[in-house]
């Protein structure tokens, strides 16, 4: 509304023709269509054109449950929101978005992505522009115009005008990790450090852009490697995307970390690349011919290795032994609720109990309801996931944990993890919860995930 107030003011000296897009998701039943009419009646108001999306996310009526199973609520709605914005823009009924982003927003996305584990482009957090392309081709762009402006002050301008507006009930519900950033943390940060910590990271994210922007156009030779690696390679019977070691390995370290992670993100698209992941393949460069390993896969279609050869490092996919890919699976599960694990012929129950009720076998398997989030992800283990068993010294490799109890096979392909937002695994079918997860001593209840003999 503070967005809408302020671009009618300027409108004309913009040179601009206003419309409003609104999508409802139906996550908070009647109180989301007062949002809708809320906002129809304010086009109204102002004679300007609305666009309106019903994209229903909740499990009756969603009709993308994929997306939903993979993404979270949060990440899926967003991603139907930004499709309408832009189809909208595709078939030209506008030619810009804008959203109204605020530098609160910009600080609790830069802390969340630290907390999470980032590098430099992590840290430009959320980005003033971005352009819609398809084949290569701009068709619309997204523009946040108040990403400089703090929440306070744009309630405070909607205060002095004497526009009323609403309030998302949900961005009180402490299960979403960025509610208790902004509930919790920050209010701290803000005490501890005063105001101007948040503007600090808004500087920092401005800071973080222009190193993207400077790699990505000051330096050629990361884009031109990446992108030509693959064509280059000593062994002529091979087709495998490689890298080739003796020029990575000549370059300045921040250069190899750029290049191997740009190399990855053209060659291995579904993997997910992280520092430490990084860190392993340059290991592996310097290290021995003939020495390999795995690499962490989103989705988990597919196994695929990177190897040391004579001359590089070569991405290799290793089939399974019928010659088709090893599928993964990856469920939303509701905390509390159930979900259906087909790929298993099972479900999934994460309970609310009573602690005193449950037995004494399992209560290695309870988790402290406070550090719950509103759902979890149920799915197979992938490789480098690593999990911390409560009265364990260190977090160790899930493979390893799996090997120590003699499990093989497809069992042990399949075996089920649970993994909370951008966390670590917060739960492993059959080991016990990490302690920092579990309930304290005077807790009375607590959240139990059990797997239930056959589909509901």
């Amino acid at each position: 509304m503070a967005l809408l107030g302020l671009l009618l003011e300027l409108q004309t000296e913009l040179g601009i023709v206003l419309s409003l897009a609104h999508v409802n998701h139906k996550l908070r039943g009647e109180e989301s269509d007062d949002d809708e009419r809320f906002v129809a009646k304010v086009a109204v108001e102002h004679g300007l054109e609305l666009h309106v999306c019903a994209a229903p996310l909740d499990s009756k009526q969603n009709s993308d449950q994929s997306l939903l199973r993979i993404a979270g609520t949060e990440a899926a709605a967003r991603e139907l929101r930004y499709k309408f914005f832009r189809q909208l823009t595709r078939e030209g009924d506008v030619t810009k978005i804008a959203t109204a982003h605020t530098l609160d927003d910009q600080a609790e996305t830069v802390l969340l992505r630290i907390f999470r584990g980032t590098g430099i482009r992590g840290l430009a957090g959320i980005h003033p522009r971005m352009t819609f392309e398809e084949q290569g081709r701009p068709f619309g762009e997204v523009v946040r115009p108040l990403l400089g402006f703090r929440r306070a002050a744009l309630r405070e301008f909607l205060c002095e005008r004497g526009q009323n507006w609403r309030e998302d009930s949900s961005n009180w519900n402490i299960a979403f990790l960025r509610n208790r950033m902004r509930q919790r943390f920050m209010p701290i940060i803000r005490e501890e450090f005063g105001e101007a910590a948040i503007e600090h990271m808004g500087e920092l994210a401005e800071i973080a852009r222009a190193e993207e922007e400077h790699w990505r156009c000051g330096h050629p030779e990361i884009a031109t490697a990446a992108g030509t690696a693959n064509s280059s390679s000593h062994d002529d019977t091979s087709q495998a995307p490689s890298l080739q070691v003796k020029p990575l390995l000549a370059l300045p370290l921040a250069t190899q970390r750029r290049l191997i992670r740009a190399w990855l993100e053209v060659s291995a698209p579904d993997f997910a690349i992280s520092y430490r992941l990084i860190e392993e393949a340059l290991d592996l460069a310097l290290g021995p011919v003939g020495k390999k390993m795995q690499l962490p896969n989103r989705q988990n279609l597919r196994r695929q290795d990177l190897r040391r050869t004579q001359h590089e490092l070569r991405l290799e996919s290793e089939p399974s032994r019928d010659g088709t890919a090893a599928i993964g699976y990856e469920y939303v599960l509701a905390v509390p609720g159930a979900v259906e694990i087909p790929d298993l012929g099972v479900r999934f129950e994460a309970l609310l109990v009573d602690i005193s009720t449950v037995a004494e076998q399992a209560s290695g398997q309870l988790l402290d309801p406070a550090r719950m989030p509103r759902e979890v992800v149920i799915r197979n283990w992938r490789a480098g996931d690593r999990f911390w068993p409560a009265h364990t010294a260190a977090p160790k490799k899930v493979k390893a944990l799996l090997t120590d109890r003699h499990v093989t096979g497809t069992r042990r392909k399949l075996w089920p993890v649970a993994v909370a937002g951008g966390c670590d695994l917060i739960w492993m079918q059959g080991f016990a919860v990490p302690e920092q997860l579990r309930p304290s001593t005077a807790a009375r209840k607590a959240i139990w995930i059990r797997e239930m003999a056959g589909l509901m």
